[in-house]
């Protein structure tokens, strides 16, 4: 629940810690921010307009999509990588969490910590709010600066999201680790082609070394792979939950699924990367 993580958060404003009041959490500079009814807090930065991340179309894509279990093996392997990382003080959080679905993986794994989940999507934070007992959702742009204290986090999950690097290494404690999941070149590969979803950048994991590179050091890599036998609903689900939904007409998209095998054989393939803090880089 959303108390639960209070303590890490701090006033997008000011940056000062906040505390529940009512139906709110204030600063004590006075900055407020309701809490939705279904749960969860906004705690966008000033100027933002509060709008962006995934649509309710694709939030109930994904959600679909991940109850039916197509992702269990991957959860499963990130729970196992979480339960590995030094056990320091702090929360787990998950920047780009979605509908919290992995977030709830890893805490039933690591009892008794409190997880943050951070999505710019409301409708993604309405099932975060509710994924887990130990969930609290909060709305923030991961591109800017995120509202949360520095060093409170012992675990950072960051699955197919966007990253910040300086932020992701202000948020992380000392002792703590990033768990980062980028999907492989061949990830998808069957549905690529045949539905003319977006491609992987061949040179992901070269851009995510030059991106994280200044704040952490790579502890451990392994590569997850496995083979998905889903159903046309379930590749519905699967390229409407994603990126190339911004892209797909409808119809075409639909007499293109229509052509493929039912079920048809899809490969997983990810990369999960372990990074330590590096010591804060020097200021100019």
């Amino acid at each position: 629940m959303l108390d639960d993580v209070i303590p890490y958060l701090a006033c997008p404003h000011c940056g000062a810690g906040l505390a529940r009041a009512g139906g709110a959490l204030r600063c004590r500079a006075g900055h407020s921010f309701d809490i939705a009814r279904q749960g969860y807090v906004s705690l966008l930065p000033p100027g933002s307009q509060g709008a962006g991340g995934d649509t309710a179309a694709m939030v109930r894509a994904r959600a679909d999509f991940l109850a039916a279990g197509h992702h269990a093996g991957l959860a499963a392997e990130l729970s196992r990588a979480a339960s590995a990382a030094a056990p320091g003080p702090g929360c787990v959080a998950d920047v780009g969490a979605g509908t919290g679905y992995y977030l709830a993986a890893v805490l039933d794994r690591r009892p008794g910590r409190a997880g943050l989940a951070l999505d710019s999507s409301k409708f993604a934070l309405r099932h975060a709010a509710r994924a887990h007992p130990r969930i609290g959702a909060v709305g923030c742009d991961a591109w800017r600066p995120l509202p949360v204290a520095d060093a409170a986090a012992a675990l950072v999950l960051n699955v197919f999201a966007p990253r910040h690097g300086a932020e992701l290494h202000r948020i992380l404690s000392p002792s703590g680790t990033l768990l980062v999941v980028t999907p492989a070149p061949e990830h998808l590969g069957e549905l690529v082609g045949p539905l003319g979803l977006l491609t992987v950048d061949q040179r992901k994991q070269e851009r995510l070394a030059g991106k994280l590179g200044p704040y952490f050091a790579l502890a451990e890599q392994r590569e997850h792979r496995e083979t998905l036998a889903l159903s046309h609903q379930a590749v519905a689900e699967l390229v409407a939950m994603g990126p190339s939904s911004w892209h797909a007409d409808a119809g075409t998209l639909a007499d293109r699924i229509a052509r493929l095998p039912d079920p048809v054989p899809v490969t997983l393939a990810v990369t999960l990367s372990a990074y330590r803090r590096r010591p804060a880089p020097a200021t100019p």
